[in-house]
């Protein structure tokens, strides 16, 4: 019997995904600035709040929640109406908050989790975790805990992490990668001298998925999957070449 799916909101990455996310698995989205991480995110949350009955938090350690309704109201969702309506919570904290929230039982956090009864988070972004650690075995640890904590609560998590260097398969500071369940790559890729944009479902654990690298825009409603790059090889090291 083939396992319920969470459903992205985006229709394109739901295919990509062979039928959505699986429940309660943690996710690392991976991209430069401007890539679309926090985009993706919001319109994970919105189609849970909206579409699914499915109440979401998001944490963020660097924007304040009135940046994020106005970066929403752009892309035509309501972020505050869907808080109003209790059906999304935004939480602007800090890691060393955040950390100690997860491992108390009674803490504000752990408590908006219950009494909501939270099925969707987003946390913007675990690259803020790097400088808290001493060195890459207790970046590991922090890491570790983070996972563990929320799939204890059984939601479905997107960990958003910033990505400046090009190369696609380097090994995360830390082993993030390993500790994670899928991992979505955003890239910039220059195709012909112009530059678009690229998505790819890295690693997916329990489940196959498209390997293939497609094309996507973001315009008002969120993410748009398209086709995928055809004869194109080296396009995740930010500049493709013809096949040949």
């Amino acid at each position: 019997m083939s396992q319920a799916r969470v459903s992205t909101g985006i229709s394109g990455l739901d295919k990509m995904l062979h039928g959505g996310l699986l429940p309660g698995s943690t996710v690392l989205v991976r991209g430069a600035p401007g890539t679309g991480k926090t985009s993706l995110a919001m319109q994970f949350l919105i189609h849970g709040a909206a579409h699914a009955n499915e109440v979401g938090l998001l944490v963020t350690f660097e924007e304040f929640p009135a940046s994020l309704y106005r970066d929403a109201v752009s892309l035509g969702w309501d972020l505050e109406a869907l808080e109003r309506e209790k059906k999304l919570h935004v939480m602007f904290t800090s890691p060393e908050v955040l950390l100690a929230g997860l491992e108390i039982p009674d803490s504000p956090l752990n408590r908006l989790i219950q009494e909501m009864n939270v099925q969707r988070l987003v946390l913007d972004s675990i690259t803020h975790f790097n400088r808290l650690a001493s060195d890459d075995h207790n970046l590991r640890q922090f890491y570790t805990r983070i996972g563990n904590s929320l799939r204890r609560e059984g939601m479905t998590s997107l960990l958003l992490g910033e990505e400046m260097r090009n190369e696609a398969a380097r090994a995360d500071r830390g082993g993030l990668s390993f500790t994670v369940d899928t991992i979505l790559l955003l890239r910039y890729v220059e195709v012909e001298s112009t530059i678009q944009r690229a998505v790819v479902v890295l690693k997916m654990r329990g489940s196959d998925h498209d390997k293939q690298i497609r094309r996507y825009e973001i315009a008002a409603g969120g993410l748009e999957i398209g086709d995928a790059f055809e004869g194109r090889h080296d396009l995740l090291y930010g500049i493709s070449h013809r096949s040949s």
